[in-house]
């Protein structure tokens, strides 16, 4: 007992040695906090889900996706109440985080020699940006500031849409909304908008876990951002959350077409199906390939189960 202690005091000393010098959380406390992620990760060790999985994100629905993760156990994912830049659109991707504090002289003058180190340009609430790839999504901890909680502007906005094709979501605010708007594509959500500059606030670290409202994000989540809210998924789970809610929105869709034609009454499709539904409903896919994204294999498993 008192060897493991050890080995785990000692790990975090050099976890936070390592931290001491860096912005970038350390890639091995990336690596700890997203273990069970078994897949591809980018270098700085974030987990890098698929680009195809982040499409078919962005066709399921919040509450499908909620209860893949309630189920799962995750019940603090999900975040509501933000105003929204290009309402309409949704937002898909894999999270890049920011953690914000109010500012404070004797920490000040550190963090920006770390970036001077670091051959950082610009101020420092655009150095998350200049991390993004392709699909990925800006997610910071503005601690709710708006007034000189302003984020980005438009600006920082296009960097961020010419470098991640998706957009933002901020615990905190942003300035030149109708600049923003007239990004094609962009999207984000956020607590509010303000003419100010950013001022008083610290950018203390780059993909370190950060809360947002209610939900813990992590760096390498899939985020999922519709009219309701923000949903984040542990990228350990992005299969089987997207996967799961392909299959019910299918057989919702299969369900409510057959109640519409009469063919089947409401008892029928709610209880478990007969012999006769499942036929139906394969004979119903084979005429609609366009709305099956998973394998065939896993179709087919999930079709036995019926």
């Amino acid at each position: 007992m008192i060897r493991v202690s050890f080995l785990v005091t000692a790990f975090w000393a050099v976890t936070l040695a390592v931290s001491a010098q860096q912005i970038n959380a350390p890639k091995e406390l990336i690596q700890t906090y997203t273990s069970q992620y078994k897949g591809e990760r980018f270098p700085d060790g974030r987990p890098r889900v698929s680009d195809d999985l982040v499409k078919r994100l962005k066709t399921i629905s919040l509450e499908e996706a909620w209860g893949v993760l309630r189920s799962e156990g995750y019940t603090n994912q999900f975040e509501a109440g933000w105003m929204r830049i290009n309402a309409g659109q949704v937002l898909a991707g894999r999270v890049l985080t920011a953690q914000y504090m109010p500012a404070r002289p004797d920490m000040e003058n550190p963090i920006k020699e770390k970036g001077k180190a670091e051959n950082r340009k610009g101020a420092p609430n655009s150095w998350p940006i200049d991390q993004l790839n392709e699909n990925d999504v800006y997610v910071a901890d503005g601690y709710g500031k708006l007034v000189d909680g302003t984020l980005i502007g438009d600006n920082l906005g296009n960097s961020i849409y010419a470098k991640s094709k998706t957009g933002v979501v901020f615990d905190g605010s942003v300035r030149d909304l109708e600049g923003l708007e007239a990004i094609q594509g962009f999207t984000g959500f956020v607590r509010g908008f303000d003419p100010s500059f950013i001022k008083d606030m610290l950018m203390t670290g780059i993909n370190y876990p950060i809360r947002i409202g209610r939900a813990t994000v992590l760096p390498g989540d899939l985020i999922l951002g519709k009219t309701e809210g923000v949903i984040f998924i542990p990228a350990h789970l992005a299969e089987k959350v997207i996967t799961s809610s392909e299959w019910i929105a299918l057989q919702d869709d299969f369900g409510h077409q057959m109640l519409r034609e009469g063919k089947y009454t409401p008892g029928e499709i709610d209880m478990k199906w007969s012999a006769a539904i499942i036929q139906t409903f394969r004979d119903w896919l084979k005429k609609h390939p366009d709305k099956v994204k998973m394998t065939p294999d896993q179709l087919e498993e999930r079709i036995k189960k019926l």
